[in-house]
């Protein structure tokens, strides 16, 4: 496959997932602050949100104060922040339509219509009348866009590099939602925690798993209260969790694999280092250093990660 089709593939791929975990993370925040909780606290969530998205220099430079309209304005439709979700979502298309001859029918038209209708959305008004809903459809678009490609798709190199694309953006994504609620509450978590602090956890962690649809996972899993020390695991290290650390990074090294040539074995090394560094951790080491810690060193990781794939399969291009 050449190498500009194969970048466009997988950069269709990621900038539709991450259009689907900006709406996840805006959708945790916005919960969130439907909590009672002081003014200055609320305020700490949206400008945590913006700080683990890189966003709060752009975002501050153009709207000064934080609030909750202009956030939500500045990450939902913002032409100028290119990694709102209209812009992800065009970015999706473009990419999508500068390969439509390595795309079926339906792959196409999903990305197509599902541009076509979030401007309408955007015009008549639904973000401000229902954040929640407006969320809720940028998410099922995903799952749909997701579904279908895999679903019709010969499983060729051309599947391979947007299954390559989406999980490497998940993985990252999943860490920074887990990073938010640190910035939210301006504290790291070592495995202990005061009744207040674990209230208070209880129901920001909640949100989390509601944002990542793991509540019910949770429950099944561990059929008891709700605590942090299990919520990071199951996000971290459970494998058997689709949006985990562990399961993203398993699908990278597997399509990695699969797209192997004779110059992607230093990045397919990389891959299995980390995906081992999951898979043999345990929770109570992590905690130990600090999960705020972690969760940065893997962002790391992830974007060296991103890079060396980028040299190895893929014509540069900006993120």
């Amino acid at each position: 496959m050449l190498s500009r089709t194969a970048d466009h593939l997988f950069w269709m791929a990621r900038y539709t997932e991450r259009a689907e975990n900006t709406a996840r993370m805006l959708d945790v925040n916005y919960q969130s602050a439907l909590l009672p909780q002081s003014t200055e606290v609320a305020t700490l969530g949206w400008q945590g949100l913006l700080s683990i998205s890189e966003l709060l220099p752009a975002y501050t430079a153009q709207h000064g104060e934080v609030t909750p309209a202009k956030v939500l304005d500045f990450m939902v439709k913002d032409p100028s922040n290119p990694s709102s979700i209209v812009a992800c979502l065009q970015a999706a298309r473009e990419n999508a339509r500068a390969v439509r001859g390595a795309l079926n029918t339906e792959a196409w038209e999903i990305q197509n219509q599902t541009w076509l209708e979030v401007n309408r959305l955007i015009a008549s008004g639904a973000l401000e009348q229902d954040p929640a809903r407006f969320f809720e459809w940028v998410k099922f678009r995903s799952h749909l866009s997701r579904g279908v490609t895999v679903g019709t798709m010969l499983q060729d190199e051309a599947l391979h590099f947007m299954r390559l694309g989406t999980f490497l953006e998940r993985a990252d994504n999943t860490a920074r939602l887990l990073d938010v609620k640190f910035h939210a509450v301006q504290s790291d978590f070592r495995g202990a925690a005061t009744a207040q602090d674990q209230v208070y956890d209880f129901y920001h962690w909640s949100a989390i798993l509601l944002s990542v649809s793991g509540f019910e996972t949770y429950r099944k899993v561990y059929r008891d209260v709700i605590t942090p020390e299990r919520v990071a695991e199951l996000l971290i290290l459970r494998a058997d969790m689709p949006r985990s650390l562990h399961a993203c990074m398993k699908e990278v090294l597997g399509n990695l694999d699969m797209l192997a040539s004779g110059q992607s074995a230093e990045t397919q090394r990389h891959a299995g280092r980390l995906l081992a560094h999951l898979k043999f951790a345990r929770i109570d080491e992590i905690l130990t250093h600090g999960l705020h810690a972690y969760l940065t060193q893997f962002l790391e990781r992830v974007n060296d990660l991103g890079a060396r794939i980028s040299r190895d399969f893929l014509v540069p291009a900006a993120v």
